[in-house]
């Protein structure tokens, strides 16, 4: 069993990466897909998080949780690592409980959890203990807010790409994390060539 960590800021295209290492056998975790997940009423993390937000962050039509709202009131109120201190450990306890899943049935298996936070995540027992092998995606920082502007689909481009540049301030710069990472990927939107850089770095992670 081989443990790897795939990150990258937002718009980096990880999750397109992510998607080439799946395609050619490896078994990948996504980190946003199961914090997710755990937000849906009837988790204790969904709980957790009305506790501390109040019930205005739930949606009066369905009872989920009002995602956009959340984040603005997390920002807003200076409550991210609150939020994070609620989701984060619950997501990383998740994916440790999936990889023993795989390496049942699998026992040769490359697991690879993609995460934007990897490094940047003050609630878990470190990085270095999760991971056999790092990869990092990386891109311009105007690459990703254009990639950002584009996903985000909304009209007020000048909004969007400040939300972007905020985003991205607090996060790690891509050079200090490449300095420890083992594998770094360049996704400058050329789409063969990322995944040239994909299969090369299989060949490396590959049993056998």
């Amino acid at each position: 069993m081989l443990r790897v960590g795939l990150t990258g800021g937002l718009g980096s295209g990880k999750t397109t990466a992510a998607a080439m290492f799946a395609q050619l056998g490896a078994h990948v975790l996504s980190s946003d897909e199961i914090a997710r997940e755990l937000m849906q009423p009837g988790h204790a993390v969904f709980d957790a998080i009305v506790k501390k937000f109040g019930e205005s962050v739930v949606r009066e039509d369905d009872g989920t949780l009002d995602r956009h709202l959340l984040a603005k009131l997390a920002f807003e109120g200076h409550l991210v690592e609150e939020l994070n201190r609620i989701v984060h450990p619950a997501t990383i306890a998740r994916q440790e409980e999936l990889i023993t899943e795989i390496v049942a049935r699998d026992p040769q298996a490359v697991v690879i959890v993609e995460s934007a936070l990897i490094f940047e995540t003050k609630h878990s027992r470190g990085w270095r203990s999760r991971f056999d092998k790092l990869i990092l995606v990386r891109a311009s920082d105007e690459q990703k807010i254009a990639r950002f502007i584009k996903r985000s689909g909304g009209d007020d481009v000048a909004k969007l790409e400040a939300e972007a540049r905020r985003r991205l301030a607090r996060m790690i710069a891509d050079d200090r994390k490449a300095a420890q990472c083992d594998f770094v990927i360049m996704n400058d939107g050329d789409l063969d060539r990322l995944r040239a850089q994909v299969v090369k770095i299989w060949a490396k992670l590959k049993p056998g």
